[in-house]
């Protein structure tokens, strides 16, 4: 069979939950503050996979307006009981100090495209809800417990407890049936029924380079649970060398030949400083049963870069350029999310190109217009064509390499207080926990106030350049100084540790601070993969 080289989700993609339907297998991602909510991808041979949907796409089931980085979908669930599919996640509204506010819901849809429900509450205990389908046609949600009273971790193991589909909420016993190894944070979980036993695997370690998967069973669902004999099934925590790291939260699945595999997530660190620009990704590896009724990573428990699977990758598809023309009759690309919103017509329309309505600064939590995708790739060219007027300095517009409110750079078309257009880089580099931009600004430069205006961005692995043309002009200019785009990482991300989540994107933005809703025009979006030697990890 050959070698396929993880991950098989590259970039923002993580905490995968897979499910096999026939010959058809999903993934679901967490997406946290981007909208719409979760994504799901299908595959027919576990190498190659497409983007099919993403759910939560309107207002009565997400609206996370407000919602800080880093919270909104957590961990999302699939399953399918062989009649529907069963979506099962967390808008988190509040994760940093001692209090988490976790509401958990279920949405169900007959097909995978959906149309998907409206979500059921099911309750707020904790978060990385999961649904667990018995033989007896039984339902049983499962989510780790927040303690907030516990110091200085508050998580407090796996509860259990029965889902009445027909009342549509928790009934009976709720029982706590896993506390976790000494490696604490022990999240993530999802159950597995197999010759008599129950499997729990888990999420252990937080989510940076102490991750871990651990496994345990038991006779009874509601336990006591034993270990595996190797504890941990997959982690790179003893083994900092390996090329996939902070290697945990993962899911199984059986292929129709009786092959199992885990689905988890990774991040391939860059530069010295062992950064993740393209956050938490999916990985693949193949596991195996034992004579003993445990199951076991192939060449675990460190995962392995490259993994036999039935079908190669269609590389040439990853490394093609895409050019995205904003055509009003297919509406935004698939490829593109934006910020909490649940209202997308408030902040862009697809009219002969993009435009994007000003809304607040590019660090709001609550309305901002920004449209953006995944960095996919460790080196990348991206690329528009800005039709901007602003008037004054409340009034900026412009190309965006980003993570979150705490740090992104920030190409804009705004002006001075006299109304003379300018091009000025706005950066906001690891700013937690105050949010400010890096001064002194670099020097604007003052263009004319009328025309097109091409901008662009160079990231070659940790450094990032801008570049600009005005209209006419055949060639682009450098502007500004050489960043470190390696600040663009879950490791910089504007939290403490194991507090960002999500991943590098690039995209166009717009603000009006003076709230006079002034509008900026894409005419198009430009992603080049660059393949440079210093992405070793690259496909």
């Amino acid at each position: 069979m050959p070698l396929v080289r993880n991950p098989i989700l590259p970039g923002f993609n993580a905490d995968p939950s897979i499910v096999r339907v026939a010959d058809d297998y999903y993934i679901a991602t967490s997406t946290f503050e981007w909208y719409p909510g979760v994504q799901i991808h299908h595959s027919k041979d576990l190498a190659n996979w497409d983007l099919v949907t993403r759910p939560l796409n309107r207002k009565s089931q997400l609206d996370m307006r407000g919602n800080p980085d880093s919270c909104g979908v957590w961990a999302p669930c699939l399953t399918y009981d062989g009649g529907k599919f069963w979506l099962v996640y967390t808008d988190v509204k509040r994760k940093d100090g001692s209090f988490k506010d976790t509401p958990n819901y279920i949405v169900t849809a007959d097909r995978i495209e959906g149309p998907w429900s409206d979500p059921i509450y099911v309750n707020s205990s904790g978060f990385d809800p999961s649904l667990f389908h018995d033989e007896d046609g039984r339902k049983w949600f499962l989510n780790m417990l927040q303690d907030h009273r516990r110091r200085p971790k508050a998580f407090a193991g796996i509860r259990l407890q029965e889902y009445d589909p027909a009342a549509e909420k928790l009934v009976g016993e709720t029982k706590t049936i896993f506390y976790g190894t000494d490696l604490d944070l022990v999240e993530g979980p999802h159950l597995y029924k197999r010759n008599g036993w129950y499997y729990l695997l888990t999420a252990e370690g937080g989510t940076a380079y102490e991750h871990a998967c651990t496994l345990a069973r038991s006779r009874n669902i509601w336990g006591p649970y034993e270990l595996h004999p190797q504890k941990y099934i997959l982690t790179s925590k003893d083994s900092p060398f390996a090329s996939l790291q902070r290697a945990g939260h993962g899911d199984l699945v059986d292929t129709p030949d009786g092959k199992t595999y885990l689905v988890h997530l990774t991040g391939r660190p860059i530069t010295q400083a062992r950064r993740c620009v393209l956050g938490r990704e999916t990985a693949i590896q193949e596991a195996y049963w034992g004579d003993d009724d445990w199951l076991y990573i192939k060449n675990g428990p460190v995962p392995s870069l490259d993994v036999e699977l039935s079908a190669k990758r269609d590389e040439n598809s990853y490394w093609a350029e895409r050019c995205y023309k904003f055509d009003s009759t297919e509406g935004l690309h698939k490829d593109f999310q934006w910020l909490r919103t649940p209202e997308p017509e408030r902040i862009f329309a697809v009219k002969n190109g993009l435009q994007l309505t000003g809304r607040e600064s590019i660090g709001s939590w609550v309305e901002q217009a920004l449209v953006a995708r995944r960095q996919t790739h460790f080196s990348y060219d991206a690329e528009t064509v800005i039709s901007f007027c602003p008037t004054d300095e409340r009034h900026f517009a412009g190309l965006t390499a980003y993570y979150c409110r705490y740090n992104f750079f920030y190409l804009t078309v705004t002006a001075d207080a006299r109304g003379q257009r300018e091009l000025l880089i706005l950066t906001s580099e690891a700013s937690w926990p105050e949010g400010s931009l890096k001064l002194p600004l670099a020097d604007p430069v003052q263009i004319p106030n009328e025309g097109k205006v091409k901008l662009a961005l160079m990231i070659r692995g940790r450094e990032l350049q801008f570049w600009y043309a005005l209209e006419g002009e055949p060639s682009l200019k450098a502007i500004g100084p050489v960043y470190d785009a390696s600040i663009l990482s879950d490791e910089c991300g504007g939290h403490q540790a194991h507090g960002s989540f999500t991943g590098a994107f690039t995209g166009i933005a717009a603000s009006d601070l003076n709230g006079t809703e002034k509008k900026a025009f894409f005419d198009y979006f430009l992603y080049r993969p660059v393949k440079h030697d210093s992405d070793r990890y690259d496909v």
